[in-house]
Parts: structure tokens; sequence; C-alpha cells
């Protein structure tokens, strides 16, 4: 898989005039290579990954890192180097660079300290290898579809056990640690089974998304200790914590417990019901993205409502890929891609109701990766 992946991108590589490219999007690094899990520029460690359209591929990593880069990384060469000897990354990094004419860049996903680097060295105006990585990314293959099905068992998991935990006088936290406990076990059970892959971690690792009462319309809201209370709302979001083999997908639902007692809110509910569902009465291929976006906004401000944000978006190993289902974006869809698709309305500060789901796109129409009932009177737990 990572193969080919390294041959199609060269390829592209050769047709761009490009000689050389220096990857260092921690997601892309895996696209490519399958390595993972090392610090990265969050800890000052820059990993570069240099790829020649006409030659080796190159990754450029910290030498605490080796073991892992040694059994999982597929690459040509590795270059490690230690925290304060000689020029660190930057002495691989500068030979690689001298070695081609042609070097391009990811423009926004280069980290300053390495940017400024290649200016100093005389890379002064690199091309963009952007637009060529993401249109590799954005359809999926086969293999990536599996994960993508696994990725949704995951999530689906985790929302049952968080409705399962949602009740009047439990505090939030209790409901993250109940979906991230079920969603680890799932993840474990599906790499046991379909991957014998004992090296990837099949624990939850993002911080919940969740709201409820009078914070829901507060959309990254994080998990709290705030006791929810029966007749309150409550948000959960999944868009974070789907992340099965570094797959990643969204997912959302928005619940009452109880029962609801204010008639507003429930109206609320069906309008965001209702654009997701006109969003996916368009979603198929040979549409615009924006098209999509189209119909899930007609029915917002239909109802009198201003947009809260876009319909969706694509993802895969990053949670934002391209294209992006909003105004502007003319891309036409094709099979195998997937997306998140949303519908969401706010009504005042104190209450927004979200629902949403994740979708591959087939030869024909497209199919359903995230599973919950959505209906408003299957949302309200008793």
């Amino acid at each position: 898989m990572f193969e080919a992946r390294m041959n199609i991108l060269r390829e592209r590589l050769r047709d761009g005039g490009i000689d050389l490219a220096f990857i260092t999007d921690d997601d892309s690094v895996y696209y490519f290579t399958g390595y993972y899990d090392y610090l990265h520029m969050e800890f000052g460690r820059p990993t570069i990954l240099a790829v020649f359209a006409d030659g080796p591929s190159h990754l450029v990593t910290p030498a605490m890192e080796k073991a892992m880069a040694d059994a999982t990384a597929k690459v040509d060469h590795i270059s490690y180097w230690r925290d304060g000897v000689g020029q660190e990354w930057g002495e691989a990094l500068s030979l690689l660079a001298g070695k081609a004419r042609r070097i391009a860049i990811e423009p926004l996903r280069m980290p300053a300290v390495v940017r400024n680097f290649l200016d100093e060295h005389d890379v002064t105006d690199p091309k963009t290898v952007s637009p060529i990585i993401e249109n590799m990314r954005m359809i999926k293959s086969e293999e990536e579809l599996a994960l993508a099905r696994h990725a949704g068992l995951v999530a689906s998991t985790m929302m049952d056990a968080a409705r399962t935990t949602i009740g009047d006088g439990v505090p939030e936290f209790e409901v993250a640690l109940a979906a991230s406990a079920a969603g680890t076990r799932k993840a474990a059970e599906l790499l046991r089974t379909h991957y014998g892959d004992g090296r990837m971690s099949p624990n939850t690792h993002f911080l919940q998304i969740m709201a409820s009462g009078p914070e829901t319309a507060k959309s990254h809201h994080r998990a709290s200790t705030r006791l929810m209370r029966r007749g309150e709302p409550v948000f959960m979001c999944f868009c974070g914590m789907t992340n099965f083999h570094r797959f990643k997908l969204g997912f959302d639902r928005t619940f009452w417990i109880g029962d609801i007692r204010d008639d507003a809110q429930a109206r609320v509910y069906e309008t965001a019901l209702e654009s997701q569902k006109a969003a996916l009465s368009v979603l198929r291929p040979g549409v615009r993205a924006e098209d999509v976006h189209a119909a899930y906004a007609e029915v917002i401000r239909s109802a009198g409502h201003e947009l809260p944000f876009r319909c969706g978006r694509a993802t895969g190993f990053s949670f934002l890929e391209k294209p992006e289902l909003v105004s502007g974006d003319r891309t036409i869809l094709k099979p195998g891609m997937v997306f998140a698709v949303d519908g969401s309305v706010t009504l005042d500060a104190r209450f927004r109701a979200q629902v949403g789901d994740s979708f591959s796109l087939t030869a024909d129409g497209y199919e359903q990766l995230t599973f919950h009932p959505n209906a408003l009177n299957d949302v309200i737990i008793t």
C-alpha cells in the first residue's frame, strides 16, 4: 500500500516538473510511509520526508524514534539526528536539497523553522506539492474504505455507550469515560480480528466534545463535571474520537433526557435534521461539492436561521481533507471520497441542534458509515 502510493507520488512529481518534495504534514508522512507516533514539532523536533521524483525516499527523524522508524517506515533511507549535535536535522536537509534543482514543499504544513532553514540555504522559491498530495488522498482505496467502515463501527459503539450513560444527575465526564472505554474495546477487537497489528493502539485519544443544558451552543465544549438534568439537551460529538487505525470520521447527535421541555428546541432539531437530509439528497458522484452545501443551506435559511458552518468535509487520515462541502468549492465529487455531512441550527446562545454522519461515495450514491437513530422521538432518552 505505502510503496504503491510512493510510486504514484513520484510519477506525479515528474509530471509537475518537480525533482524533490519535502513532506512535513504528520498525516501525509504516514500516508506515504506508514511511520507514526513521533513527537514532531510540539517538542521542537521536526520529521521530514524527502521524495525524489527519480530517486530514493529519505526520512529525517529524531534518533530517539529509531526503534519505531526502523519497525514502521517504508522508505529507502532514514537519517537520524540528535538534539544539540551539529546542525541536527539541518545537515541532512541541506544535503538533500543540494541534490535537486526544482523543489516542492507543503507551504501551509511546513514548520516555520524548517521553511526558514530552506530560505537560508537558497531554496527561496519552492513549488507546492500540496495539490498533488491532496488529490491523491481524495480517493480512498479499498483498503482505506475497509478502515472507514471499521472506524464507523468504533464510532457507533461509542455513541451507543454515551447514550446508555446519559441520565439525570450524571456528570458529563462519566459519559466521556464510558464512550472512550467502549470505543477502545471495539477498536481492540477489530485490530485483533482483522489486522493482526500489535503496534497500533486501540485507545481513543481525543478530549471528548460534549455539552449539556445551556452549554449546547458551545460547539466544542469539552466534557466537564457538570451534572446533567432531566429535560435538558445533550450534544455528543465524536469527530475527534473517531480515529481507528489512524482513519478519521465525523459523527454527532443531540439527545434529550426524559422529555423536551422547550418546543422551540424540538423545531430547531427538526430543521437541523431536514438540512442533513437535503444534503444527502444531493450527495453523489458527478455533483459539485458546493451543491451539497447549497441544499443544506437552503433548508436552514428558509426556516429563518443563519448558517452555523459548512455542511461537511472530506476525512481520511486527517480530520480535514479536500474537498469541503462549502460554498465556493467546485470540486466534482467522485466514488471513493469520504465525507462527514452535518445538519445544524443554532437557536440562541443557549441551544444548538446538530446531527452528523459519515459517508463514502459509491458509483451511484453513497454508503453510510456511522449509525445511530436520529428521528426526534429516537433521541429522547427515557
